[in-house]
């Protein structure tokens, strides 16, 4: 997802430089979009990592 993001501010770069502001803006939006996503997934799956070793942990002990 992060490569997503990063391609799509590639695209925006690109799209600046040649004078397309609007579509620009579109990739830029699209990149956010995507970046939050993958921070919030990342988040989601840390706090699910964590959890489960505890109850791997709790389970052994």
């Amino acid at each position: 997802m992060i490569k997503l993001a990063i391609i799509s501010l590639v695209i925006a770069a690109v799209l600046g430089l040649l004078g397309f502001g609007g579509a620009a803006g579109a990739f830029v939006g699209i990149a956010k979009i995507l970046f939050f996503i993958a921070i919030a997934v990342f988040i989601l799956f840390l706090v699910l990592g964590i959890l489960a070793g505890k109850g791997i942990k709790d389970a052994i002990d």
